[in-house]
Formats: C-alpha cells, structure tokens, sequence
C-alpha cells in the first residue's frame, strides 16, 4: 500500500501562484512514476502533470504546459506542482496519483491521494 496526503490547496485570484504538494509514505518503490490529476464539477478528471521516478522524464497536458512544472525529491518522498499563471479554470480538486504503468492515463493510476481544493476567482 501507498499512502499518498496533498497539501498547498487554497484561494488565489487569477494570474496568482500556488505550489501543491504529495508525501508518499508506506510501500514506496522505485519504479511508480507520480503525478497530478485534477477534476472539476461536473467534469471527469483529467490529467496535469507526471513525473517519473528518477525526475528525468515529465509530461504535461496542453492546458497547462507552459504554466504548471511538477517535481520531485525523492529523499523527502514527495513531488511538488508549481502552477503559476492561474486561471480560473484551473480550479478544481487536484489529486496526487502514482502509477506503475502509465503515468497519463486514468485507468492505470494504482494509487490516488484525497484530494486538494484549487480555486482560482476572476
């Protein structure tokens, strides 16, 4: 098992800053790639950024490339989202995920953190 707690959530206006953060703990290993996922009401979740275990290899999805950078220090077994830039339709719940297959896809995220609330006013 992996226990996965988010933190960094909150309240910014648009074009503000906010950094998210994911402490895995329990049964860690080398090979899961972590990443964040997010889903707004009404909206299926969907993926925002990934990182693989060693940090050498992200991946972003077009709506926040450019924008979001995620990532990691594996001494602290935690991955970090820096979003920059908000807009109000960043705002979401954003999950902490690992995966031992594909990062980016849903289906194949073995374990899911609770949940952090993002929200971005105009």
């Amino acid at each position: 098992q992996v226990q996965l707690v988010e933190s960094g959530g909150g309240l910014v206006q648009a074009v503000g800053s906010l950094r998210l953060s994911c402490a895995a703990s329990g049964r860690t290993c080398r090979s899961y790639a972590t990443g964040w996922f997010r889903q707004a009401p009404g909206k299926e979740r969907e993926f925002v950024a990934g990182v693989s275990w060693s940090g050498g290899r992200t991946y972003y999805s077009d709506s926040v490339k450019g924008r979001f950078s995620i990532s990691r220090d594996n001494a602290k077994n935690t991955v970090y989202l820096q979003m920059n830039s908000l807009k109000p339709e960043d705002t979401a719940v954003y999950y902490c995920a690992v995966s031992l297959r594909r990062i980016v896809v849903v289906e194949e995220i073995d374990y899911w953190g609770q949940g952090t609330q993002v929200t971005v006013s105009s």
